[in-house]
């Protein structure tokens, strides 16, 4: 039998102690991490939430921010990768059909509108509205290497090729709004500068006079000066996209609600749950800030 002297038992007691406070301050000191994926027309707004949220957080929490389009951000979510899916539309049935497949649960949170933008660059003089059928006619699937230059839609427009710039197809915006203009979801002409990257579209339309594209609101606004919005007519005549034609009902068809889709198992966490909260309370302050519009 070994005896420990007192000064040795006192030690290790020590020891043990410290080891025990260390381990508790490591844990108090872990970074937790909330996963979000999707749409590029959301990520203006939850990256300023996320940023906002971390700050209030003071470095407990982590959010990072992914911009793989709806499409792909429910591709991820639908697997269990992420904790959060940005959407710039209702999840489809097959992506619901995948989420109850792996067992996902959900929950659907509108977040605020967007007036979608069909945008020209600012060289451009011969137009300033467009009718429903006349980008019908442009992006329609029948379109394709048939439609290709201006003095096809007006023979008074210039002889001079189209430009066009819009969503991927792993975009919500590209659902969108080939649902709105052509009448089909995913129905559209192939042969244009496709990309889930917003910034890519409007350098494209910016840099190139008989460009023609569409974008969230919230790019075209932070772009006014390189950019000149297309008004679409309507039942009154035309229309541009504002905050104020959106709640007025007048921007149609092209105004749209943005939400953030939850997973359950994910708001059991805190962290989750308290972003979301934040989210939903916070969040309005900043929708006007990256230029989007309040519920």
């Amino acid at each position: 039998m070994v005896v420990l002297s007192l000064a040795k038992r006192t030690a290790i007691a020590g020891i043990l102690v410290a080891s025990s406070l260390g381990s508790q301050l490591a844990n108090a000191n872990q970074t937790a991490l909330i996963k979000v994926d999707g749409s590029s027309t959301v990520y203006p707004l939850t990256e300023a939430v996320a940023e906002e949220f971390q700050k209030a957080n003071r470095g407990h929490i982590r959010v990072t921010v992914g911009i793989a389009g709806t499409g792909g951000g429910f591709k991820k979510f639908c697997r269990g990768e992420t904790d959060i899916a940005d959407a710039s539309r209702p999840i489809l049935k097959e992506e619901m059909e995948l989420c109850q497949k792996n067992g996902i649960g959900y929950y659907e949170l509108p977040i605020a509108f967007d007036a979608l933008t069909v945008a020209v660059s600012p060289k451009n003089t011969w137009i300033t509205s467009m009718t429903v059928e006349e980008l019908k006619k442009i992006w329609e699937p029948a379109a394709q290497s048939k439609i290709t230059k201006w003095n096809q839609i007006h023979s008074d427009w210039p002889d001079a090729p189209i430009v066009l710039f819009g969503a991927g197809s792993d975009s919500g915006t590209f659902d969108y709004f080939t649902d709105a203009i052509v009448g089909k979801a995913k129905a559209s002409r192939g042969d244009y500068t496709a990309s889930e990257d917003d910034n890519v579209l409007v350098q494209g339309i910016e840099n190139n006079k008989n460009a023609l594209g569409y974008i969230p609101f919230a790019y075209y606004a932070a772009q006014m000066k390189k950019l000149k919005a297309v008004a679409i007519v309507g039942k009154n005549g035309p229309v541009l996209p504002s905050a104020e034609n959106v709640i007025k009902g007048s921007y149609q068809p092209l105004s749209r609600p943005l939400f953030i889709y939850v997973s359950e198992a994910a708001a059991k966490r805190q962290e989750v749950k308290d972003f979301v909260d934040y989210y939903l309370t916070e969040g309005p302050k900043l929708i006007a800030e990256v230029r989007y519009i309040p519920l």
